[in-house]
């Protein structure tokens, strides 16, 4: 009898032990986001005022365990699970473009050297919501590469828009009925006939603005009151549109290598002062050193520079203009000069070959893009002798819609990466979705 006792407690002994062990399963994964900001806290709850699980980093990999309207609940690599707000991440195509921008950032021309006199945060996107993954520090310099005009809108990231349509169920056919509906008849009650019952009120119109929080859409304009002059016409009288307003952006690469967005009028350039104070109230866009020349003890450098007369036009510049420094008479003298023009990034200094006579010499040269007399891209060549400056060459330019745009960039990868294999995050919440099942 004790015999059998003791096996059946070793038994049950060696039951409980799996269970104690692993403890709690974990909840499984839906898909990956990556960690947009510099930093990002991961709360218990939505709530703001719940409290914190984690922080992670931007950069960093979460597994996405379930959403909530535009929430995730997230799980980091330390096993800490917890909500952030989905405008905060970034998707997989994403965090490879930017990776992907800051290798494509490398090999640009460089257009200016720049700094800021407050702290300014890097965006990964041209917008003032986006993600900011760097801190710029007063006074830090950094290096200028394009320029974009962006259209100012409510902000709304990749990651948001996807799990929207994700969640929005494809819309249901109806099937006819040859039943043709019955009239509820009243209620009588003490001889007393009562009203019948109203419908049902419909589903909101905005459903979809008031469940994933978007922005309100302004209701469109009243039609125009017409007013009778004195002639006896009628005339129609309509409120002016106000045109869109935009932004200007800055591609920027960080002396670290990374790539991302500022404000375009938050930076200053570093040329020098005795150069700069001849902007005459233009704004410098591009600057490049052409050389140099010992004046005593000194070295001065020539410089060439593009400005431009007001914010917000599509083009970089309407103006550029070669200081070149005269030693003799110690100070600064304009070597070349346009006005008018409309001229887009990139310039670039690079070396050009000249042939006088039967001798070949290589000297210093520029490159510039604008558009000519009919309206047409070009490149303009130049060489730059001293005071001695010559267009070389005009050829057509051919420039690229958004040479920045994160998802055509996610598209190249490095040689010998191969895309995953396994489905991404949305097509996984896809298949979670109750319509995606099959009954």
């Amino acid at each position: 009898m004790r015999a059998s006792l003791s096996i059946i407690s070793i038994g049950l002994v060696t039951l409980a032990l799996p269970s104690c062990s692993d403890g709690p399963g974990r909840a499984p994964s839906i898909g990956e986001a990556y960690v947009g900001p510099m930093s990002l806290n991961i709360r218990e709850d939505i709530s703001l005022k719940s409290p914190v699980v984690a922080t992670v980093k931007h950069g960093d990999e979460l597994d996405v365990l379930s959403v909530r309207r535009r929430f995730m609940r997230v799980r980091a690599a330390n096993g800490a699970e917890g909500w952030v707000d989905s405008e905060k991440l970034i998707t997989t195509e994403q965090m490879e473009g930017l990776r992907s921008m800051s290798e494509v950032a490398a090999k640009l021309p460089v257009q200016a050297q720049a700094t800021v006199y407050d702290a300014r945060n890097v965006h990964t996107e041209p917008h003032r919501q986006a993600p900011s993954f760097a801190l710029l520090k007063e006074e830090e310099r950094f290096f200028v590469l394009g320029h974009k005009l962006v259209e100012r809108k409510p902000y709304q990231s990749e990651v948001t828009k996807e799990i929207e349509k994700s969640s929005t169920p494809p819309p249901r056919k109806r099937k006819k009925s040859a039943k043709v509906a019955k009239t509820p008849k009243p209620r009588v009650k003490d001889d007393v006939e009562l009203p019948a019952m109203p419908a049902p009120p419909p589903v909101p119109a905005d459903w979809q603005r008031i469940s994933f929080r978007l922005p309100v859409e302004e209701p469109a304009p009243e039609p125009a009151a017409a007013k009778e002059d004195k002639s006896g016409l009628s005339l129609i009288l309509r409120p002016p549109k106000e045109p869109p307003k935009h932004e200007e952006w800055s591609l920027i690469r960080l002396l670290d290598g990374r790539a991302g967005w500022i404000l375009t009028r938050s930076m200053t350039m570093t040329i020098p002062d005795e150069v700069a104070k001849y902007a005459e109230g233009h704004r410098i866009t591009s600057w490049f050193e052409l050389g140099e020349v010992r004046d005593g003890e000194l070295t001065k450098k020539h410089y060439l520079w593009t400005t431009i007369s007001k914010n917000g036009e599509p083009y970089e510049f309407d103006g550029y203009r070669v200081f070149v420094y005269n030693a003799r008479r110690h100070r600064y003298e304009t070597g070349a000069r346009a006005k008018d023009i409309r001229g887009y990034f990139p310039g670039a200094v690079h070396p050009v070959q000249l042939t006088e006579g039967k001798k070949t010499y290589t000297a210093t040269g520029f490159s510039l893009v604008m558009e000519d007399e009919n309206g047409a891209l070009v490149r303009k060549t130049f060489s730059f002798e001293g005071y001695r400056i010559r267009l070389l060459s005009t050829s057509p330019w051919t420039r690229l819609e958004d040479p920045f745009d994160l998802k055509a960039l996610a598209i190249t990868r490095p040689a010998g990466e191969s895309p995953k294999a396994e489905p991404g995050f949305f097509e996984k919440l896809k298949s979670k979705m109750p319509w995606s099942k099959k009954t």
